[in-house]
C-alpha cells in the first residue's frame, strides 16, 4: 500500500513513513493510493472472526513489509483487549447468532483503558509505532492537541514507551474536570507531559500544525503528530465500523444499516466511509454536530465554511475546522453529491442536547455522554425522515463519567466514577500553562527531551 498526499497524489511513501512523519513534505494529509474491496466469501469469512483478528487481517492491507502476519495478530490482540458491545436501551447485547428482536443499538466504545473511542485508534498507533522505533532505534516527539479524549488516550498508548515523548495540549478550561486529572495525572516523571494553553482548540490545533511547518523544529524534536492529521490515527478508526457492521448484518441480513456519530474533527467518520468503501454492509452515516457545525453546513449547501469553534457541553466536538473535510472529499472526488447521498447531517444547542439526554435516562435508565445525545438525536431526527426500515447504530464514543460533573447536573442525579477514573481524580495532577506561542512550545520541548 501506498500514501499520496492530497495536496499532491505524485507525493508518495509507504505506511510506515507516512506514520511516523505525520504529514507528507509539502504539508498534506496523506491518504491511501486505494482501498481494498471485499466479496461476499471473504466478508462472511471475517464476520465470524473476533475484533481483534479482524482487525489484524484488515491491517495487513495498509502497512508495509516492517510488519508481518505474526506482527499484525500480536499487536492487535494486545490493543484490542476489551469488548465492543452493541447494546439496547434496556441492556440487551447483540449476539449475531440469537439475535433479540430491535432495530436500534448502542455501539460502545468506551469499555477500553481510557474509557472512550479514542483507545481503538491509540493503541494500534502506540504499538506500530512502538515497533518500528524498537526497530530502528529511532526517537520520537509526540505532539497532539486534544479537545477532550485524545490526549488522555494517546498518553495511555505511548505512556512509558521507550524512545518516546509525548507532549498533549490542551484548551485551559476547554475539557472537562475528570477529563483534565486523566491529561494530568500520568505522573511528573515520567514521558507524558500536559500543556494547557489560554486559547480555544482551534487554537491548540494551529499550535500543532504550525510546529509541523516549521521544518528546524520538526527537525531538532523528531516531531511526530499523534492527531487524526496522522494517517495512523484514521486507518484503524475503519476496523470497528467493518466489523460491526458484518455483526449486525449477520443478525438482521433484510435491513440496511446505518450508524450515527458524534463529529468534531471528522477522522470518526472518515473511518466508517473507509470501511464502506471496503465492501463493508453500511448504507448511510447521520452526522450530530453541536453548535461549530461546518461539515453539516456542507452537506446542506455544498459551501464549506471553516469558523472560530465555540465552547459547548459537547466539549470534543467544539471545532470549526475539522482537519479530515479534505480526507472526505479525497475520498469522493470532491464531489458533493456522492457525499451527501451517503451522510446525513443534524446539530443542536446544548439545550437540546441536555433535553435528549434527560429524556432518554428517564425513560430508559441508560445514561449517555453529551456527545453520545448528540448522535442518537441526530438518529431519531433522521428515522422520522423516512419510512425505510433501518438497523440504526448509535455510536457511543465516552462513558459518561467522563463528564460527571455535566451529567450530575443535568440529570439530578449521581454519576458513580469507575475504577481508572476514580484513581486519575486522586492522583496529583501536572500541567503547564503556555500561551499558544510556538516559540514557548519549542523551548518547553527542548526543556523536557
Amino acid at each position: 500500500m501506498k500514501y499520496h498526499s492530497i495536496n499532491d497524489p505524485e507525493t508518495k511513501t509507504g505506511f510506515s513513513q507516512a506514520l511516523l512523519s505525520s504529514l507528507a513534505p509539502d504539508g498534506g494529509l496523506y491518504m491511501p493510493d486505494s482501498l481494498p474491496r471485499f466479496g461476499d466469501d471473504e466478508l462472511a469469512r471475517l464476520g465470524v472472526m473476533p475484533f481483534h483478528a479482524c482487525a489484524a487481517h484488515l491491517s495487513r492491507f495498509f502497512v508495509d513489509s516492517h510488519f508481518s502476519d505474526n506482527d499484525l495478530r500480536d499487536l492487535c490482540a494486545d490493543a484490542y483487549n476489551f469488548p465492543l458491545p452493541l447494546r439496547t436501551l434496556d441492556g440487551q447485547i447483540l449476539d449475531p447468532a440469537v439475535p433479540e428482536p430491535g432495530d436500534a443499538y448502542i455501539m460502545e466504545m468506551w469499555h477500553g483503558p481510557t474509557l472512550a473511542f479514542k483507545d481503538f485508534a491509540a493503541r494500534f498507533m502506540g504499538r506500530t509505532v512502538s515497533h518500528l522505533l524498537a526497530k530502528s532505534g529511532e526517537t520520537r516527539t509526540i505532539l497532539v492537541a486534544t479537545s477532550g479524549d485524545t490526549g488522555g488516550a494517546i498518553g495511555h498508548a505511548f505512556l512509558n514507551l521507550p524512545g518516546v515523548r509525548v507532549f498533549i495540549l490542551y484548551p485551559e478550561g476547554g475539557v472537562s474536570s475528570v477529563q483534565e486529572h486523566q491529561l494530568t495525572s500520568m505522573g511528573k516523571k515520567y514521558n507524558v507531559k500536559a500543556i494547557a494553553i489560554e486559547g480555544t482548540f482551534d487554537d491548540c490545533q494551529a499550535l500543532v500544525k504550525h510546529a509541523f511547518a516549521d521544518k528546524d523544529m520538526c527537525a531538532k524534536h523528531q516531531l511526530m503528530s499523534a492527531n487524526s492529521i496522522n494517517i495512523g490515527r484514521v486507518i484503524p478508526q475503519s476496523f470497528y465500523y467493518f466489523w460491526t457492521s458484518l455483526q449486525i448484518k449477520a443478525a438482521f441480513p433484510g435491513r440496511p444499516i446505518v450508524y450515527g456519530i458524534p463529529s468534531g474533527n471528522l477522522g470518526n467518520l472518515t473511518g466508517g466511509l473507509i470501511a464502506r468503501k471496503m465492501g463493508a454492509p453500511i448504507d448511510k452515516f447521520v452526522v450530530g454536530n453541536n453548535a461549530n457545525h461546518p461539515f453539516v453546513d456542507y452537506l446542506d449547501t455544498g459551501v464549506y465554511t471553516p469558523r472560530n469553534s465555540v465552547p459547548t457541553l459537547s466539549n470534543a466536538m467544539d471545532i470549526g475546522r475539522p482537519n479530515n473535510f479534505p480526507r472526505i472529499l479525497d475520498l469522493f472526488g470532491g464531489d458533493h453529491d456522492q457525499i451527501k447521498n451517503i451522510c446525513t447531517g443534524f446539530h443542536y444547542t446544548d439545550e437540546q442536547t441536555e433535553r435528549h439526554l434527560r429524556k432518554v435516562y428517564s425513560r430508559s435508565g441508560y445514561l449517555m455522554c453529551p456527545h453520545t445525545a448528540v448522535a442518537h438525536l441526530a438518529m431519531e431526527d433522521f428515522a422520522s425522515t423516512t419510512d425505510k426500515a433501518y438497523t440504526k447504530i448509535t455510536v457511543s464514543t465516552a462513558h459518561p463519567a467522563k463528564f460527571k460533573h455535566e451529567v450530575e447536573q443535568i440529570i439530578r442525579d449521581s454519576v458513580p466514577l469507575p475504577a481508572s477514573l476514580a484513581r486519575s481524580v486522586k492522583a496529583k495532577s501536572h500541567k503547564h500553562l503556555m500561551a499558544p506561542s510556538l516559540t514557548d512550545l519549542d523551548a518547553y520541548i527542548a526543556e523536557n527531551i
